[in-house]
């Protein structure tokens, strides 16, 4: 499922008033498609945590909340995620100084939690997990890629921002190391989560990968 500013809005009054008192000041709320970031909080820059920041008299909009929509979790999923972050919200307005980002404090809220039939974790691993389409699969979306062959036998894949592409293939010319390059265009959605780069920098891929990939892939001569 995705989320929207409603569904956040509602979840967090909602558990604000649940499990927190109703104390906790209403943050900003922001959806995001990180890969790498469930959910984080955020504060404007130049206010402080804790008591300073609101005997200034301005805790509203202090604090910004975000989750992501890029991976397709489910409801309770996305409520974990919205409830760790509202325990740093928590720390935070109190102006309790934790061990560290997840420590004891943080720790201690999350197992009383977990207790209640939550499934809060400081870290979740979201390999395997489908990535969130905000279309249809059957829209087509094309890729620029370049495939590297290093003179020592490595091999590398790249997803290539087109504006840079001229640049980076210059560049090539003068790299002693790179014995020969090849550009192509795919539709793969292997490289749907690579990075567009606008650099010379690459995955590195076995050699079954690297002729499995370029050979289903459309030789790019504009730039070859």
């Amino acid at each position: 499922m995705q989320i929207d500013i409603t569904w956040l809005r509602s979840n967090f009054r909602q558990f604000n008033k649940q499990y927190f008192d109703g104390r906790l000041p209403e943050p900003r709320f922001y959806i995001g498609r990180s890969r790498t970031q469930l959910g984080s909080l955020s504060y404007k820059r130049g206010l402080m945590w804790g008591r300073q920041l609101f005997s200034k008299g301005n805790p509203t909009n202090a604090f910004t909340l975000t989750l992501s929509n890029f991976y397709d979790q489910t409801e309770y999923q996305f409520r974990n995620v919205l409830l760790h972050e509202m325990i740093h919200l928590s720390i935070a307005a109190s102006g309790v100084k934790d061990t560290s980002p997840h420590g004891v404090v943080f720790r201690g809220l999350m197992h009383r939690f977990n207790s209640m039939g939550w499934n809060i974790q400081v870290m979740t691993k979201m390999e395997g997990t489908k990535k969130a389409y905000t279309s249809s699969e059957n829209v087509i979306r094309q890729y620029l890629v370049l495939a590297i062959e290093m003179t020592n036998g490595k091999r590398f894949l790249s997803s290539v921002n087109p504006r840079f592409a001229r640049q980076i293939n210059t560049r090539l010319k003068n790299v002693r190391e790179v014995s020969v390059w090849h550009w192509y265009t795919t539709d793969n959605r292997w490289f749907e989560d690579m990075p567009k780069v606008r650099s010379l920098r690459g995955r590195p891929v076995d050699d079954d990968t690297y002729e499995r990939m370029t050979n289903a892939m459309t030789p790019f001569k504009a730039l070859g």
